[in-house]
C-alpha cells in the first residue's frame, strides 16, 4: 500500500520511510505542509502520516483542507503535542487516529493496518480469494494449507491484486501503489514481479489465477475463474 509521510523531522522521516519499506509499503516522504498538501491532492495513497507542527502549513490544516475537498483517504496524526485539547482538535479536523511522540513503531503499524481495513470500503485482516489467503499484517501466504513464502515487495504486490481482486488494474496503478513516487526504474518491474507470484502461488498449485489482460493491465481471479 501506498503511505505518504509528511514529517518536518528529517531523520525522523527517514526512519518512518526505512521501517515502513520494510514491511512492504511503498512510501512518499514530505518535509514541508505546502508539499506534503500538494502531493496528497496530486497522488492517490491508501494512508496520510501527518505531524501537527509542519512549517507553512500545520496538519490540522492539511486534514481539513483534504475533508473539505472530499479526499478520504485515512489519516493518522503524529505528533509531539499530547494535550487532549490537541487530540481532539485533529479528530475533529478529520483525522482517524493519532499517535503521540515518542511511540512505539510496532503500535504505529497496527493502526495504520487497522485504518487500512476501514478505509474505503470493509478491508479484513485476512485477504482470501479461493483458496489463496494473505495476511497482510504478519506477511504470510497460503494457497490452501500450504504456506507460500513471499519477499516483502511480493506481499505488497499481492495485498494490492487482492483488494481489487476480478478488476483489472494497470501497470501504472500498480507503480503507484507498490513502488513510489521517486521510483525511476524500468515499468517492466512490474512484470518481473508478476512472473515471480506467479510461479509462487498458481503454479505449483496447477492454477492461472493472474491474467494479463492485453493492453490493460493485469486481473486476479478467484482460483483462475
Amino acid at each position: 500500500m501506498r503511505v505518504l509521510v509528511v514529517e518536518d523531522e528529517k531523520q525522523l522521516a527517514i526512519a518512518l520511510k526505512k521501517g515502513l519499506e520494510a514491511e512492504g509499503f511503498a512510501v512518499d516522504v514530505a518535509l514541508t505542509g505546502t508539499d506534503g498538501l500538494w502531493m496528497a491532492r496530486e497522488n492517490d495513497y491508501d494512508l496520510h502520516i501527518l505531524d501537527i507542527m509542519l512549517p507553512e502549513v500545520n496538519g490540522y490544516q492539511i486534514c481539513a483542507t483534504l475533508r473539505d475537498e472530499g479526499v478520504w483517504t485515512p489519516i493518522l496524526m503524529l505528533t509531539a503535542k499530547d494535550g487532549e485539547f490537541d487530540e481532539a482538535e485533529a479528530l475533529d479536523s478529520g483525522a482517524d487516529d493519532y499517535l503521540t511522540k515518542p511511540f512505539s513503531y510496532v503500535v504505529l503499524l497496527a493502526r495504520l493496518r487497522a485504518l487500512l481495513r476501514r478505509g474505503g470500503r470493509e478491508r479484513p485482516a485476512v485477504l482470501e480469494s479461493g483458496s489463496l489467503r494473505l495476511d497482510p499484517a504478519t506477511r504470510r501466504c497460503w494457497r490452501s494449507e500450504t504456506e507460500v513464502k513471499l519477499t516483502a515487495r511480493e506481499v505488497s504486490l499481492l495485498e494490492f491484486l487482492l483488494r481489487h481482486e476480478n478488476e483489472v488494474v494497470s501497470k501504472r496503478e500498480i507503480l503507484d501503489h507498490v513502488w513510489d513516487y521517486a521510483f525511476e526504474g524500468s515499468p517492466n518491474i512490474v512484470e518481473v514481479y508478476i512472473k515471480h507470484l506467479r510461479s509462487k502461488i498458481d503454479r505449483p498449485f496447477g492454477l492461472d489465477t493472474i491474467h494479463t489482460v492485453r493492453g490493460s493491465g493485469y486481473r486476479l481471479a478467484s482460483d483462475g475463474d
